[in-house]
């Protein structure tokens, strides 16, 4: 069983995680990881922590000259900011009244992880709720990905919307959806993306953030992962259920989705065919990869959308937790505009749903064992 869990405060020491269940003998290339560290990192909107932290990963067990051992994998992302930070983050003795946060802000963990904790401080909730965290769960599925490259498995997503400006057309064209890592906003339209930065700085000007939608696309997913009998089992709910716990989601779609619902079965339904070479297909995908809790063979379509941050620098009303006065949400460093940073975490996310559950349905504990079961499966 293929699982992993993370560790680490937002201005804390470091992020760490730990996976359990990696197969043996799969080549790992640190680079493809710091490649994918540094895709979260970009984006027009971010803030100026990006500049500090420039993440690297740092191996600690399970990986030896380059390849998986099969035993559990552990590594850290050091919190260059941790330096500015040792005073009130020190896991030991801290300065606890100077960066004492009381103003919840509205739309965050805050008040109601104080409230479930027990804290006075609202620190210790923001520290860790933080979306400093998915910078290890990128990590984790940049892994995840270099295992499924053995089996033709690839993921992309491209930015569709920030705020009220928008990509109009459908995109299905997997090229052209690979050339958003060109693009500052990851969006495939040069015009759309100037006005989402016109966007982005009128929300800056204003002490304002904005949220946005970004679409994933999972290619080369055999047919069959995940399953109907169960309901923890089907494919697309555990991809919702993994995507909407990235920090600031609040809608997840597969395929069409919601347009789907608007029309007849017969404007919805992907029809059938065969073909002696490559088998049954569909020639539409409304369905978006997934009929029954289960993958049909056609590349996997998640649409993602991004509530605007939380933390702003014109900040809302809220209520002091010790005075219970009426006062102004507290102001922590932030970004403007996340989503394209949240689209490279969806595609982690997302493969590493779709490589636990392709473990699930090849097993092996070595990539060798699971090559040959893979020949079967096919």
């Amino acid at each position: 069983m293929l699982r992993y869990l993370t560790a680490g405060e937002s201005h804390g020491k470091c992020l760490v995680a730990i996976i359990e269940g990696f197969p043996s003998n799969v080549k790992i290339d640190i680079e493809k990881i710091n490649k994918d560290l540094r895709r979260r990192q970009g984006g027009y909107g971010r803030g100026k922590r990006m500049e500090i932290e420039q993440d690297r990963i740092e191996i600690l067990s399970g990986i030896r000259g380059g390849k998986t051992l099969g035993s559990p994998i552990a590594f850290q992302i050091e919190n260059r900011d941790y330096a500015n930070w040792k005073r009130y983050m020190n896991p030991i003795e801290v300065d606890e009244m100077e960066k004492k946060i009381t103003k919840a802000r509205p739309g965050h963990a805050d008040l109601t992880g104080a409230f479930k904790y027990n804290f006075s401080d609202i620190r210790n909730v923001l520290e860790r709720s933080s979306a400093r965290e998915t910078a290890a769960r990128v990590a984790v599925g940049s892994m995840m990905k270099q295992l499924m490259e053995n089996f033709g498995v690839e993921v992309i997503s491209h930015v569709t919307s920030i705020g009220d400006v928008k990509l109009e057309r459908k995109v299905e064209d997997i090229h052209e959806i690979r050339k958003a890592d060109q693009s500052d906003l990851r969006c495939i339209d040069e015009k759309v993306e100037q006005k989402m930065k016109e966007a982005i700085d009128s929300a800056k000007e204003e002490g304002d953030s904005l949220g946005g939608i970004f679409d994933i696309y999972i290619t080369g997913v055999p047919k069959g992962l995940g399953s109907y009998v169960q309901w923890d089992r089907k494919l697309d709910a555990r991809l919702a259920y993994g995507l909407m716990s990235i920090q600031g989601m609040k809608g997840i779609e597969i395929g069409w989705g919601f347009e789907n619902a608007q029309k007849r079965g017969s404007e919805v339904h992907d029809e059938i065919f065969y073909d002696a070479g490559r088998g049954f297909y569909r020639k539409t995908n409304r369905a978006g990869g997934i009929e029954g809790g289960m993958s049909n063979g056609e590349t996997i379509v998640i649409r993602c959308a991004m509530k605007p941050i939380p933390t702003l620098y014109k900040p809302l009303k809220s209520v002091d937790i010790e005075s219970k006065e009426i006062s102004y949400a507290a102001v922590e460093r932030s970004d403007v505009c996340a989503v394209p940073a949240a689209s490279v975490v969806g595609e982690m996310v997302a493969i590493t749903v779709v490589a636990e559950e392709f473990l699930r349905k090849t097993g092996g504990d070595s990539l060798e064992e699971i090559e040959e079961r893979w020949k079967k499966f096919k």
